[in-house]
């Protein structure tokens, strides 16, 4: 599992420049990120390569976070390479709750983070199909 760390965020100028400049001055650095707001907030979910320490960082400064285990997993980068892991999905009947992709400092590859109502369960039913799982630090280093 990864430690995905969630901000809630006042939908403000200047609001993602001031968490990303504490975490740069504190030397965290962030491996993935989602933005998704509405007019008035917007929630921004990190990777990043020190959760815990991101978030006592966060709450210090008064922000509302919280940590969440998500699911990293490494897909081929090429066409068709993330019909084919939501295709495994589709057919274990495993909604996604939310996901988002970045690219890998692994040639060809790309990871996708995703959150499910049940990680323990995706994760076994999945690991059978030789679907290649990224733990928290592995990931963490990228």
């Amino acid at each position: 599992m990864v430690k995905q760390v969630s901000i809630f965020l006042e939908n403000v100028a200047g609001r993602l420049y001031e968490i990303t400049k504490l975490l740069g001055n504190n030397n965290i650095n962030i491996r993935a990120l989602s933005l998704a707001d509405t007019s008035d907030f917007g929630i921004l979910r990190l990777i990043v390569d020190q959760p815990d320490k991101t978030v006592e960082l966060l709450k210090n400064e008064n922000y509302t976070v919280s940590s969440t285990d998500v699911i990293a997993i490494e897909i081929d980068d090429k066409p068709g390479g993330l019909a084919k892991i939501l295709e495994l999905l589709y057919k274990n009947q495993i909604n996604v709750e939310y996901m988002y992709a970045f690219l890998a400092k692994i040639p060809e590859k790309a990871i996708l983070i995703f959150r499910f109502d049940d990680n323990k369960k995706v994760l076994n039913e999945l690991k059978n199909y030789g679907v290649k799982f990224i733990e928290g630090e592995e990931l963490y280093k990228m």
